[in-house]
């Protein structure tokens, strides 16, 4: 039986969002990316003037925001769509200076409240796909299937060049590789739901692999039979 709630994890690059966006396709499921919703916190926060350590004002915005995350709305290489206040952000929250300030704002423990709340109202219908970094360990504990979706830092920096390069943007990949060192070190050291692999989790390692290949390795993990009781 193909579990209910499938919850991905892993650290900045290392294509969850993509592959769990296939996954929800392939499966009929929902998709929901909780980096996103923080992405999308950390721009309102960037457009209001919002100083990323102002727990408080961060707190307020991430309760009064109307962020909704969906099926891609325009075929420009997107896996989903994502509308803060209505308005399209999918590419916005992509930019340099979200990069620099969302494992900020994602660490202030009054926005994941506010986040929790929401992604935990969405699993409990079922037939989900939630990627993020504490899916299996915090929002779904108890998620019928987990996977830490992972690659090396040089492979992961190669990628975000690569996608940078598909939409006209040019930035140097060492300047990349240290952001994606310096994000994994911030997930991984906050004090509020660190990045690490649930106990539970299955971790598939996607070095050198495409798309197809990450994609069909996670489904056959997905779609094979329960081991009998």
């Amino acid at each position: 039986m193909t579990p209910r709630t499938i919850a991905i994890d892993g650290p900045a690059g290392a294509g969850k969002s993509t592959i769990g966006a296939l996954v929800a396709e392939r499966l009929g499921y929902l998709f929901l990316d909780t980096g996103g919703m923080y992405r999308a916190v950390a721009l309102a926060a960037l457009r209001k003037g919002i100083d990323p350590d102002d727990a408080e004002r961060l707190a307020k915005l991430a309760r009064d925001s109307r962020i909704m995350i969906g099926p891609p709305t325009v075929r420009d290489g997107r896996a989903y769509t994502v509308l803060l206040d209505g308005a399209d952000v999918t590419w916005d929250i992509r930019s340099a200076e979200v990069d620099a300030i969302v494992s900020q704002v994602a660490r202030v423990p009054a926005v994941r409240d506010a986040m929790l709340e929401q992604q935990r109202e969405l699993a409990r219908r079922g037939r989900v796909v939630m990627v993020g970094r504490d899916i299996g360990t915090v929002v779904l504990p108890r998620a019928d299937c987990k996977i830490f979706l992972t690659a090396s830092a040089a492979e992961r920096a190669k990628r975000r060049e690569e996608e940078l390069r598909s939409r006209g943007q040019v930035r140097p990949r060492q300047e990349l590789l240290q952001e994606i060192l310096r994000r994994d070190r911030m997930d991984s050291e906050r004090k509020v739901a660190p990045l690490r692999t649930a106990d539970d989790a299955i971790v598939v390692q996607t070095d050198g692999q495409s798309v197809g290949q990450a994609l069909e390795q996670v489904l056959a993990i997905v779609t094979r039979p329960a081991p009998a009781a």
